[in-house]
């Protein structure tokens, strides 16, 4: 049976130098922490850049539930949003004295708020830009980067377009960069119908759309204006739907409710020599696609140091990220990260989260 686990961190933990990555019970591959009350087990674990640390962690007997009550105000990512809404239901109805409230602004629109200091969390299909850690600085806001899962843009057309099956990054660059001569299907390769390309894609304020253009437009924010733009993308799903010659992306996640109604289309990084991938958790989770990427949480540490209710819950999302994220349709990260991270939250260990994941996405987005 699982235990509830009480832990402590030797003094020298975070100086230590060795790069020690093996866990003493089977930490990386087991299940969660398991043994008899009263056992100690510690384990090392490599943060990046040289960090360890040592994490000494006695099995108890169980105790009766936290009683926790509060509020969580999270904003943030419209792609981020179906699994932070589903780990919000989940702990309120375990916990029905909490109150989370979860926005969709976008992960930029979300950030202007988390520096100030206006939200606990901001939910991020990108890493923090260097100009909000700056502002964050300066307005006195640190915060935990907490990885989640790993989400695939999805580029899709209309069930009806029968023309395309496979798309380049560079005819994709040639569609989206600013000022694009692009106005007909037949302006990207001769043989496609001449008619105009309707497009639909997230507004300046989505992290998916700061994401797109760095990997895509080879530029953060650098893209053509003469767009549906929206910040939900259940309206660009509808758009694409409704529309022969339309042409979206917006985050995987929403594409399993509408597969009967759009189509996504195949990718190939032309650039890298690559072959057409199509979007799909093994494509994604291997970084194989071309346009994978992971998913974070941003949580403001004067919440985590002040709200018991905050720090519980960000502890259970990970916890219970794995089964989340494919609860919404994203990839989960690793199965050892989740548990690794959780303990590490547990102990008070905020940093180096990002390099638990053990991802090699040179496309992740600036850290």
């Amino acid at each position: 049976m699982e235990k509830s686990t009480a832990l402590s961190i030797p003094a020298t933990a975070l100086t230590a130098l060795a790069l020690v990555v093996g866990l003493a019970v089977g930490f990386l591959a087991g299940p969660s922490i398991v043994g008899a009350p009263g056992q100690t087990i510690t384990y090392t674990t490599y943060l990046g850049q040289g960090r360890t640390v040592t994490v000494t962690v006695t099995v108890t007997g169980a105790t009766s539930p936290i009683e926790l009550s509060g509020e969580i105000e999270i904003d943030g990512s419209s792609t981020v949003y179906p699994i932070t809404e589903a780990a919000a239901t989940a702990f309120m109805q375990k916990y029905p004295r909490v109150s989370i409230t979860v926005g969709i602004s976008g992960t930029g629109g979300g950030f202007k708020r988390f520096v100030v200091g206006e939200i606990d969390i901001n939910d991020a299909s990108r890493p923090i830009l260097k100009a909000e850690h700056e502002k964050a600085v300066k307005n006195g806001v640190e915060w935990i980067e907490v990885p989640l899962a790993i989400d695939a843009l999805v580029v899709a057309v209309n069930r009806e377009n029968d023309w395309v099956q496979c798309i380049t990054i560079s005819e994709l660059r040639k569609i989206w960069e600013p000022n694009s001569n692009v106005r007909m299907w037949s302006d990207v390769r001769p043989e496609w119908p001449n008619q105009p390309i309707k497009l639909y894609g997230p507004g300046p304020d989505s992290g998916t759309f700061d994401y797109f253009t760095e990997r895509v437009v080879g530029k953060t924010k650098a893209s053509r204006t003469d767009y549906v733009a929206s910040e939900d993308d259940n309206v660009l799903v509808a758009g694409v739907e409704a529309e022969k010659y339309a042409l979206g992306y917006f985050g995987y996640a929403y594409y399993p409710e509408a597969k009967d109604k759009i189509r996504p289309l195949l990718i190939k990084d032309d650039l890298a020599g690559g072959e057409c991938v199509e979007p799909s958790d093994e494509t994604a989770s291997t970084f194989e696609y071309p346009l994978a990427r992971p998913l974070f949480i941003y949580v403001n540490k004067g919440s985590w140091e002040t709200k018991p209710h905050l720090r519980e819950f960000v502890i259970f999302y990970v916890e219970n990220g794995a089964g989340f994220a494919r609860q919404v349709g994203y990839t989960p990260m690793p199965e050892h990260y989740y548990r690794k991270a959780a303990a590490l939250l547990r102990a008070g260990i905020l940093d180096g989260l990002y390099e638990l994941t053990a991802l090699k996405n040179k496309n992740a987005g600036p850290h």
